[in-house]
């Protein structure tokens, strides 16, 4: 009797486990798909000793996975030099301009449109690594962004989840072995990895998102809000669905995400409209109600009021920017 009911506890913690996990995947990949601007790049590049590499300032987010050997990272601003070995993420969250080197006093090298084959290197010790970015629009970050530290670094050997591991071992084996199908499979390992670093980030954090992450009536909410921005929620509505109520789930909400319940609930309908527009067709009234407005005239206003744009003038000019970082 009782190892069927540890057994039955066993299962049933499990299943949270698994529901907190799809939840808490949805609402970070659901972030990420909303700055999403463009494919994600990367190059592979093997120098040997002495190199350097300096990395301008872009619009959006770097990374670099060391695959063979050691380097050292000079991150934005003052902050201490970071040494990498090998199976090593470190992610640039805001794209701010850094360098990526064999040794800090080596020279570095200006990395603006520049191809691996030219940087310059010696006949030192190798390093192999794996260098790119992700176009996000930084201009309206998700909060789970606009949270993260400038640097994220991921030793391989503080053992990070296994995904993590999994996903450098699949990056570099498809970027030795350039088989039919790498070009789609290194993007999509690229947006997996990015998933799972701010993951990992958040899962060792408390306090603000991170507990709103790790709060199973918050995490409701966040992930009824996101999968159903048209839904005419209030207040009352979304406690219901946290179990929690309407006092206690708008103060503890506000608490960890840094805004009331329909305050958030307004900027993601916006951030979805602005969303659809850039990547459609869709007329405005379609995309009026897919994001909770009943007219579009009301869309219209209410987009105005976030954007300082109308949904028509916004649309032109995203397509336009999206057009550049695709070129």
């Amino acid at each position: 009797m009782r190892r069927s009911m540890f057994m039955t506890r066993s299962f049933m913690s499990d299943r949270l486990t698994k529901r907190w996990y799809a939840g808490v995947m949805d609402i970070i990949g659901e972030a990420i798909a909303a700055m999403r601007a463009g494919r994600p790049t990367s190059a592979r590049c093997s120098l040997r000793a002495p190199w350097g590499m300096r990395f301008p300032a872009m619009g959006g987010a770097g990374f670099h996975v060391i695959l063979e050997g050691a380097a050292w990272m000079l991150p934005p601003g003052d902050a201490s030099p970071i040494r990498l070995n090998v199976g090593d993420v470190v992610f640039v969250s805001h794209g701010r301009s850094h360098a990526l080197v064999d040794d800090p006093a080596s020279p570095q090298f200006p990395m603006g449109g520049v191809a691996a084959e030219d940087i310059p290197d010696g006949d030192g010790p190798r390093t192999s690594m794996l260098c790119g970015s992700y176009y996000l629009d930084q201009v309206r970050p998700h909060p789970l962004f606009a949270a993260l530290p400038e640097v994220i670094h991921l030793p391989a050997r503080a053992a990070p989840e296994p995904g993590v591991r999994s996903i450098v071992e699949l990056l570099g084996t498809e970027m030795d072995s350039r088989q039919p199908g790498t070009s789609a499979a290194v993007p999509a390992l690229l947006d997996l990895l990015l998933l799972y670093v701010v993951r990992t980030w958040y899962r060792k954090q408390s306090g603000g998102w991170a507990s709103a992450l790790d709060d199973p009536a918050i995490l409701a909410a966040l992930t009824r809000i996101q999968r159903e921005p048209a839904a005419q929620w209030t207040v009352a509505g979304l406690a219901e669905h946290a179990g929690l109520s309407r006092a206690t789930f708008a103060r503890r909400f506000t608490e960890l995400v840094g805004e009331p319940p329909l305050t958030y609930l307004t900027w993601w309908r916006m951030t979805k409209a602005g969303q659809l527009l850039t990547r459609g067709d869709q007329p405005l009234s379609a995309i009026a109600r897919q994001v909770g407005y009943r007219s579009e005239f009301a869309f219209s206003k209410a987009f105005k009021r976030e954007f300082s744009l109308s949904p028509t003038d916004y649309r032109r000019r995203r397509r336009a920017e999206v057009q550049m970082v695709d070129a």
